[in-house]
């Protein structure tokens, strides 16, 4: 059994801004060159794909909880 749920969107928020840190922390350590405009797509892409999985991760958190826990084996009578 978690110790908590997963949040998909949470973990890709992360990442996202994780990577948009590593492409500054590289340029400042003088490994590459990273142009500022770079990070603009790298943020905004990664908080779009964040918002899609959240909300594709509530809809089945939700759609689970509403579920009916009846048995298979009982039927309703026609």
């Amino acid at each position: 059994m978690p110790r908590h749920e997963f949040w998909p969107g949470r973990l890709i928020a992360g990442l996202a801004l994780a990577s948009a840190g590593v492409a500054y922390a590289g340029d400042g350590g003088g490994w590459w060159s990273t142009p500022w405009f770079v990070i603009i797509p790298i943020v905004v892409g990664g908080l779009c794909l964040a918002a899609a999985a959240g909300m594709t991760g509530r809809a089945v958190r939700r759609r689970r909880r509403t579920r009916p826990t009846a048995p298979a084996s009982s039927k309703a009578p026609l």
